[in-house]
């Protein structure tokens, strides 16, 4: 749907569609859809500062964060013209920020508009489930299922088959892209693809279990009253990691896949300058290492995971029930405030100082 403007101008003015390389030095599409999607891709980056901002980053530390983020974007956007993946990772940014403000309904409609774009940001649902209150749960789930429900019934009912085999089974092909130790395990549906969608399945049902985690670490107490701005940074790493199952669990990868999981991770290290300059230098390293075309099994899919792995780790807050200053108005996020007259109290003071 994001594509549609650009594929029209492509067909009025009949070009081609073949991308830039050794055989095609003035490729005509991409000089109209290239920029469209970088264009389209850079929401990713206002995403991902917006959020810097709320968690009290410096100017310093937010332009860094930008250029870490664009290194990585470069990856989804130039190098494999996916900005669907960018798109659905900004709006997944924005609800966490909508919900940060206690605009439970206005980030339920941000996730339904990502996953419409792009169901990866599926993986990071539950743990946003997990922070609401249970009353809001079933609200909130089914504004977030809307958009992609539209979507879907409308592609089902141009040609339902087509679309039900794209949904159900996913392919993917190893012998062009690169081959993981779960494309043994993945069925064989012809033409030399294979079914991503049992293994995506399996990621969706650990990123619950992850929430369930998750939930009980909170629920222990260091979320209660007004959120600190470590709070919030534990959710994106939360959900970093959830997106990470992906890359773990996927049949057949491709590099690009990777993006998601550095972007939220990247935004989750920005509060101190050692995790933030050190899971940029790893993210930025990662990036174009995944462009090699190795293609076992073990190697390549090993080599990033491991990287993501270390990322995760770089962004991680070491102490994450320290209270640091520059407080994260989360205290209104329903299922999470506290009632203690004495913490409004404090909360009060806080805002009228």
């Amino acid at each position: 749907m994001i594509l549609v403007p650009v594929v029209a101008l492509i067909d009025a003015t009949d070009l081609a569609l073949s991308s830039p390389g050794p055989h095609n030095a003035h490729p005509g599409s991409w000089l109209v859809a290239g920029p469209y999607e970088i264009l389209l891709s850079a929401t990713a980056l206002f995403a991902a500062d917006a959020l810097a901002e709320r968690l009290g980053a410096s100017q310093p530390k937010r332009a860094l964060l930008a250029a870490a983020e664009a290194v990585a974007l470069w990856n989804v956007s130039v190098r494999w013209g996916h900005p669907e993946d960018a798109v659905a990772v900004a709006l997944l940014l924005y609800a966490v920020l909508a919900l940060a403000e206690s605009k439970a309904e206005k980030s339920a409609w941000l996730v339904g508009a990502a996953a419409a774009v792009q169901p990866l940001v599926v993986l990071a649902v539950p743990l946003i489930v997990v922070v609401l209150e249970p009353r809001r749960t079933v609200s909130y789930l089914i504004r977030a299922a809307s958009p992609a429900a539209v979507v879907i019934g409308a592609a089902l009912s141009a040609n339902w088959q087509a679309t039900l085999n794209a949904v159900v089974e996913q392919p993917n092909w190893p012998t062009v892209d690169h081959p993981t130790p779960g494309t043994a395990l993945a069925p064989h549906i012809g033409h030399g693809a294979v079914s991503a969608g049992p293994a995506r399945c399996i990621a969706i049902a650990l990123a619950c279990g992850f929430a369930l985690v998750a939930q009980h670490r909170w629920r222990g107490g260091q979320l209660l009253g007004e959120w600190p701005a470590s709070a919030l940074e534990q959710l994106l790493w939360w959900m970093a990691v959830a997106l990470a199952l992906r890359c773990v669990f996927e049949s057949v990868m491709v590099a690009y896949y990777l993006w998601p999981v550095l972007a939220v991770a990247l935004v989750a290290a920005v509060a101190r300058w050692s995790r933030l300059l050190a899971a940029a230098v790893v993210a930025s390293g990662l990036t174009f290492v995944s462009q090699v075309s190795w293609h076992g099994r073990w190697t390549w899919w090993s080599a990033m995971v491991a990287g993501l792995t270390l990322t995760l780790l770089l962004a991680r807050d070491e102490h994450p029930g320290r209270m640091r200053t520059g407080a994260v108005a989360l205290g209104a996020l329903p299922g999470l405030a506290a009632a203690s007259p004495q913490g409004n109290q404090e909360t009060r003071l806080r805002n009228s100082t």
